[in-house]
């Protein structure tokens, strides 16, 4: 067990972390003059106030605007985030807001937004994120060779010192797009980028619809790991995928252990999902990208069999030190690698002490959890429609506006897709996500 640990560690902290230096300028290589037309789309579900600021942060992108299309599918919002879309577009020719017949989830709405658009590039962009404005064009910079197929941005904490729990978060994001996907950067096979910011060419979304569309496990749809199960089928088609830490956008982390522990069961479920339909594939992919993959596998599903040999045995006390102890070393590495870092994106050291303490709770509880309801259909931290704060160093200053009364038109090809597949899709919508 151990040794398995030791392996992880290896592979996400030095080994990613050599290969990167050995990679020199083609870790993140760029390209200029490609300047494609590009569709945002973003897929809305009871975001609520908040999609104003993230369809005011993609007008603000710096990219030509007849080049430019911003499109929101709203996936049968249950309150008034469709009003506040609609408000969002009025005055503004290339943003359209449409409406799905009913409830669909996350993949298929970007689907149908895709459908809605004639342009060379697709960016998913997430209802609930504030998008830096030069991220699009970091991203198409690392367009290099045809068969890059998607690149993705980063993510950062917008609300960083809430609490501990989002400098916690704050901490795990940075390692996340920092130092954990390295291996993977290195050889052009990023196994998931995140819809928050990442874009696609699309022509290869074209090429894997049937796969997209007909997700399921044994039989069951599945709406939930959209972002990981669409970057994985890219690359067993055998295309690459891109990670820049260039392009970002700003999302608020979750201020409460239940909105956190609610997002964490849905990010593990989907891990799992994608390992077992990954581990057919996996000997395709680069040797240090295969055994970092299958290694962070097993000991997801060994470490919560080690929690509970210890504490049968008396010597729990002897894993939280093992954690205490390897979080301090990562906590002397934060604080000299983010001393870059805008001081508002940076957390102090105590941040790794909630960690030592909350992460093998959430192995311990999160993993069968996960484990025993792989056919939910939630989204889990989906569920309201309060606005979210504005990113403090993206965002734009004015105030939202009123809510607009009545629901009218909602875009000019608003109805344009009322008959797709009907009978599939009262199947598979499931009511909610």
């Amino acid at each position: 067990m151990y040794l398995l640990v030791l392996v992880v560690f290896t592979n996400r902290y030095v080994l990613g972390q050599v290969l990167k230096r050995l990679a020199g300028v083609r870790f993140d290589e760029t390209a200029e003059g490609f300047e494609p037309t590009v569709a945002t789309i973003t897929p809305l579900y009871n975001e609520g106030e908040h999609i104003v600021r993230t369809v005011e942060s993609l007008l603000a992108l710096d990219y030509p605007k007849d080049k430019l299309e911003i499109i929101v599918v709203d996936d049968c919002s249950t309150d008034d985030s469709l009003a506040w879309a609609q408000r969002a577009a009025e005055g503004h020719p290339n943003v359209k807001v449409v409406r799905n017949p009913v409830n669909l989830g996350k993949r298929r709405a970007i689907n149908r937004g895709h459908r809605e658009t004639g342009a060379q590039i697709i960016v998913s962009v997430d209802s609930d994120v504030i998008v830096d404005p030069n991220a699009l064009k970091e991203l198409l910079r690392r367009f290099t060779r045809p068969d890059i197929a998607a690149v993705g941005g980063r993510v950062m904490v917008s609300n960083p010192d809430d609490n501990w729990l989002t400098r916690m978060q704050t901490v795990k994001f940075y390692f996340a797009q920092e130092w954990l996907k390295n291996i993977e950067r290195t050889f052009k096979t990023v196994l998931c980028l995140s819809g928050c910011l990442t874009a696609y060419r699309r022509e290869v979304l074209e090429e894997l619809q049937p796969v997209l569309e007909t997700r399921n496990v044994l039989g069951v749809p599945i709406k939930y790991g959209e972002d990981r199960f669409l970057t994985r089928t890219i690359v067993k088609a055998g295309y690459q995928t891109v990670f820049t830490t260039a392009a970002r956008c700003y999302t608020v982390a979750p201020r409460s252990l239940g909105g956190y522990f609610s997002q964490q069961i849905r990010w593990r479920r989907s891990n799992f999902i994608d390992w077992f339909g990954g581990v057919k594939h996996v000997w395709k992919l680069p040797a240090p990208v295969a055994v970092n993959y299958l290694s962070l596998f097993a000991l997801m599903l060994v470490y919560p069999l080690l929690i509970i040999e210890k504490i049968a045995n008396g010597n729990f006390t002897e894993l939280i030190a093992l954690h205490v102890g390897l979080l301090g070393l990562l906590a002397g590495l934060y604080l000299f690698a983010a001393r870059h870092m805008p001081a508002s994106q940076r957390v102090g050291p105590l941040a790794f002490v909630s960690m030592a303490l909350l992460l093998p709770v959430s192995y311990f509880v999160f993993t069968p959890l996960a484990l025993f309801t792989l056919d939910s259909g939630s989204w889990e931290t989906r569920a309201g429609s309060a606005a979210a704060p504005v990113a403090r160093e993206a965002s734009g200053s004015g105030s939202a506006p009123a809510v607009p009364g009545g629901q009218a038109l909602v875009g000019a090809r608003a109805g344009s897709e009322v008959a797709v597949e009907p009978m599939r899709a009262a199947q598979e919508s499931g009511g909610t996500r």
